[in-house]
């Protein structure tokens, strides 16, 4: 694989999605209901790249490729990218921005409460992202950062709670993010520093 590949491939692969998505939009392709496909689509993007951060580690381990490393960083950061613009058109097209209804589905609706907690930890882990945050944080960055498994978690029930009725795709994420948090377990010794 090139370098040029391996460096910038997953930033622009990255960003298509959103691209395919706004354009989409623009051009009313949505189908009947663009808000809710819009909203539907940008958080199952959401918990694909958190999916995809969580795999990175175990693909190093167990294949060797180490180029894959700086780009877990990449990679968590789309997840709150996607998280973002699922939470923003939700709070725009079905709140109106209003933020005592946002308080109220917070706190009375269980799918958004769990999905509400996932975002808040999106952005924590976004915040201190950057090399000035890991240097000031030192271990408590770690620690902080390995909350990304529990926004998983959090994203799965808040999918699966959502749909109600065709469980299959959240619990096929779910079983994804389960094998992937598996994979930690016998690692939790060996290391302390990977994520």
């Amino acid at each position: 694989m090139s370098d040029a590949l391996k460096r910038f491939g997953i930033p622009i692969l990255g960003a298509l999605p959103l691209v395919g998505l706004v354009i989409a939009f623009s051009l009313d392709e949505l189908g009947a209901d663009p808000v809710e496909k819009f909203t539907h689509e940008t958080g199952e993007w959401a918990l694909r790249f958190l999916i995809l951060t969580l795999l990175v580690t175990p693909l190093r381990r167990f294949t060797g490729w180490s180029w894959l490393a700086p780009h877990r960083r990449t990679l968590g950061l789309y997840a709150f990218v996607y998280a973002a613009h699922h939470f923003a058109t939700y709070l725009v097209f079905d709140l109106g921005f209003d933020f005592a209804f946002l308080g109220e589905d917070i706190l009375e609706r269980p799918y958004i409460t769990v999905g509400f907690a996932s975002f808040l930890i999106l952005l924590a882990l976004a915040a201190t992202s950057t090399k000035g945050a890991v240097k000031r944080l030192k271990k408590k960055w770690i620690a902080l950062h390995r909350l990304v498994y529990a926004a998983a978690i959090l994203a799965v029930v808040h999918f699966l709670w959502l749909v109600k009725a065709d469980l299959l795709e959240p619990l096929i994420y779910g079983a994804i993010v389960a094998a992937l948090l598996a994979t930690r377990v016998p690692w939790k010794r060996s290391t302390a520093r990977s994520l």
